[in-house]
């Protein structure tokens, strides 16, 4: 009975401590797969959540773009932080949506065209003002050539205001006014207001009260065939704002903004087939000839910054996971070797050599960490399912080469923990150990 309850014992403390080494391994491989699922598909996640908070690419007509180049102006500035002049270089309108058909179409999920001028108003209570005016597109829907249709506008991109009532909606006569501007003219929601420009004037009815947080507060955002009504300017617009999903910048980047022509062959095909925001820049230039699309510094540093500490971090967790495992499994497997040296002592003096022992040990240790890593995948891409829905509102699509490199870390993780403890059993003699010596 004596006997019976120590091998009881003995059976139980091994199976506790592969159960350990299962469960190690099982948490490492749940974090690691977790972590870099969401490292591979963190890039269009963050470009699109940082993106809600404005355009990352500006269009304008070449004339423009060489006086902010001069004077150095904001490419990102608002309507009311103009310098209270009205264009006199234009864009036609009916060319933007040739945005849609550049190698990168897909990345460029929303734009919006815009006639900034400045018209006088009247309320109803003769309060008489001239303000800025942004004719563009609300939410309009263009049918491509293509045979594809896309919803683009301003009420996509600027997702951050605070609108009271409803957006306009485009080719009416309604606008909305920011909260500054409303409140000075002593407007609100429902009320009508009169817009004049040189001979022209439209009564235009105020739908909504925008909070945007800077000087558009002091603007009217109205549909762009009113602003070109009002201008004289029939399809013609000064500027386009451009969402587009982008690749941080690396050195082949920014040698390509410098100059394009500078790049070898290969340089200039890895660089117009990377969804840089220069190469789309670019690209958008061939499909609009007489336009110089730039990238708002601002906006694509932070994407990339981000990305990159983001990354930064979830690899490192990753790092430190695999570290832990290492060095679990290491003092699992080295007990265990302590526990079971008279059995492996037994092998060796029935003629197992210490290869076979090895071989023995690893493959039950390889068996036991297989398992766990099975297990902590499938916990992983939950995990990671759980962490994109509640960090950015989606799944993370879980790319197969992502279980590869996890699998191939874990093995080397525990041959690495198991090669200094497997080097115990060549110390093990049959003699020695069976005689409790």
């Amino acid at each position: 009975m004596f006997f019976l309850r120590m091998v009881y014992r003995s059976f139980s403390r091994q199976l506790r401590r592969r159960l350990l080494i299962a469960v190690t391994v099982c948490l490492s491989a749940s974090i690691a797969v977790a972590m870099l699922g969401i490292v591979f598909d963190v890039g269009d996640k963050l470009n699109a959540e940082l993106s809600t908070y404005g355009s990352n690419i500006v269009v304008q007509p070449k004339s423009d773009a060489v006086v902010s180049e001069l004077y150095g102006g904001d490419q990102s500035g608002t309507a009311a932080s103009s310098s209270g002049q009205d264009p006199t270089a234009f864009l036609a309108e009916s060319e933007v949506p040739k945005l849609k058909t550049i190698f990168w179409a897909y990345n460029i999920t929303n734009f919006a065209p815009e006639l900034t001028i400045h018209v006088d108003v009247t309320t109803g209570g003769a309060k008489s003002e001239q303000v800025p005016l942004v004719g563009t597109w609300f939410n309009k829907t263009l049918n491509l050539n293509s045979g594809e249709t896309t919803v683009v506008g301003v009420q996509g991109m600027r997702s951050w205001w605070s609108v009271e009532g409803n957006w306009p909606k485009d080719d009416t006569a309604q606008a909305m006014l920011g909260k500054d501007l409303a409140t000075r003219l002593d407007v609100s929601v429902g009320q009508s207001i009169q817009l004049s420009k040189n001979d022209a004037s439209q009564s235009i009815q105020v739908v909504g009260i925008f909070d945007s947080g800077d000087d558009d507060n002091s603007a009217i955002y109205l549909p762009s065939s009113v602003a070109q009504t009002l201008a004289g300017l029939p399809d013609q617009i000064n500027r386009i704002e451009v969402k587009a999903l982008t690749t941080p910048e690396n050195d082949l980047a920014r040698k390509a903004a410098k100059n394009p022509a500078a790049l070898s062959q290969d340089e200039w095909e890895t660089w117009y087939c990377t969804a840089y925001p220069s190469s789309i820049a670019y690209q958008i230039e061939e499909v609009l000839p007489d336009a110089v699309a730039k990238q708002v510094r601002q906006v694509a540093a932070l994407q990339g910054n981000v990305l990159n500490k983001t990354s930064a971090v979830m690899i490192l967790m990753t790092a430190l996971s695999l570290l832990a495992a290492a060095v679990a499994v290491a003092n699992l497997m080295a007990a265990s070797i302590s526990e079971r040296s008279a059995e492996l002592a037994l092998l060796k003096a029935v003629g197992a050599t210490d290869g076979a022992v090895s071989r023995l040990m690893l493959m039950e240790t390889a068996t036991i960490s297989l398992i766990g890593a099975i297990v902590g995948s499938i916990l992983g891409v939950g995990v990671a399912q759980i962490v994109g829905h509640v960090v950015f509102g989606s799944g993370v699509t879980m790319r197969p080469m992502v279980f590869i490199l996890v699998f191939v870390l874990l093995a080397v993780t525990v041959l690495a923990a198991s090669a200094s403890t497997i080097r115990s059993i060549l110390h093990v003699h049959p003699a020695e150990v069976l005689h409790g010596r």
